[in-house]
């Protein structure tokens, strides 16, 4: 498993609360790589526009 980039803690209370269910562990292990993927495309973004600081405008999801 790779680096965890999110709260399992909140992860598990949101789904709790708003669905009454269990959460695996995989399904914490798949939200941190898409938030490392999210985070690389930022970076690559940020570069592209010549800058060194990530910001909102260049973290873009696509199917919220």
């Amino acid at each position: 498993m790779s680096e965890v980039l999110v709260v399992t803690s909140k992860v598990k209370k949101i789904i709790k609360e708003k669905g009454g269910m269990n959460t695996s562990s995989a399904t914490v292990e798949v939200l941190s790589k898409a938030i490392e993927k999210l985070c690389l495309k930022g970076i690559e973004s940020a570069k592209a526009d010549g800058r060194k600081t990530v910001m909102d405008r260049d973290i873009i999801i696509d199917h919220i």
